[in-house]
């Protein structure tokens, strides 16, 4: 089994990749991979790894030696899982290994974005503090989450982890349906549409994978069914909220503000209209949600037991 890995610095330099080194016969590894050194480095490998190196029908159909595609993510967007499919090449991802550290984060956006942490952190750099007229700066409305509805799109295990931390400060949870489900009941959480959920949470976590039919669902007209109040988080894919639309609401006060670790396009090399320094209310952080020390290293694992799984023809887990 001889297997390439692209892109191994987006794991991090302070992970052990050894168990990936002693899954397969042979392993040549690259700390990046631009799209124009892909074909050459993929030439003469039955398996290739990577975490955001995209894979297409013409590099597959260059290389018909590639039969294997292990993806040290979730997501599997940079993959064209369709030629993949036509070709026989079989995809695998990692899953449940970034439940403890984006549920923590996507807690971190939501407490921040409720108390205000920012904006008073940076009223008392400012002097604020020292020129108030009483004890205490009290100029930015604080929401208790106690007693909030908290709505989840996407109940996988890292919405199911959201829910877990969400419960413990006192929340309400409602699941939102997604195409192809039926309003019901979750682990005792109601199941409802969509469109029915947005106007009665005060807050909104993004879970879902970016696919054709999730692209942009939170839209202009989805951020004005919302709650003038009401804060929006996505930790899963920048696809999913149209991020003009979102800079409009937050700019006009129609949501109350939201959180976000992921863009359209990452790194933003060519600017985002969410890095606007005149966008009220607004947190983004550098896709980091995942990145715990904790969480990378169990991705190597992950990725480690997928490879070995392919090697003894075992693996019977694949997206495609």
């Amino acid at each position: 089994m001889k297997a390439v890995f692209l892109d191994a610095a987006t794991l991090g330099h302070d992970v052990d990749l050894a168990p990936i080194r002693e899954a397969v016969d042979e392993l040549v590894q690259y700390e990046q991979t631009s799209p124009d050194q892909v074909d050459e480095r993929i030439a003469g490998f039955d398996t290739v790894i990577t975490n955001k190196v995209v894979l297409g029908e013409a590099n597959f159909d260059a290389h018909p030696e590639v039969r294997h595609v292990v993806v040290t993510a979730t997501g599997t967007n940079n993959i064209d899982l369709e030629a993949a499919r036509t070709r026989g090449i079989k995809v695998v991802n990692a899953i449940r290994y970034g439940r403890a550290s984006v549920a923590q984060h996507t807690m971190t956006l939501i407490l921040a974005l409720a108390t205000r942490l920012i904006d008073y952190h940076q009223d008392v750099g400012a002097g604020c503090w020292e020129q108030s007229s009483q004890f205490c700066l009290m100029d930015h409305p604080i929401m208790e989450l106690e007693g909030k509805t908290l709505g989840i799109v996407g109940y996988g295990d890292l919405g199911q982890g959201v829910a877990e931390l969400a419960k413990a400060f006192g929340m309400n949870i409602l699941l939102a349906t997604r195409p192809g489900q039926t309003p019901g009941e979750v682990d005792g959480y109601p199941r409802i549409p969509l469109d029915d959920l947005l106007p009665r949470v005060d807050v909104l976590s993004l879970h879902c994978l970016l696919t054709e039919e999730t692209r942009n669902l939170i839209d202009a007209d989805a951020l004005s069914n919302m709650q003038t109040h009401a804060l929006l988080i996505n930790t899963s894919r920048g696809g999913l909220v149209d991020e003009k639309a979102l800079a409009d609401a937050l700019r006009k006060g129609r949501i109350g503000g939201a959180g976000f670790d992921v863009l359209t396009e990452e790194p933003p090399a060519n600017g985002n209209v969410l890095l606007s320094p005149d966008i009220p209310n607004l947190i983004v952080t550098p896709h980091c949600a995942w990145a715990s020390k904790e969480a990378r290293q169990r991705m190597v694992q992950l990725t480690a037991q997928n490879l070995e799984g392919i090697r003894s023809g075992s693996q019977s887990r694949w997206v495609v």
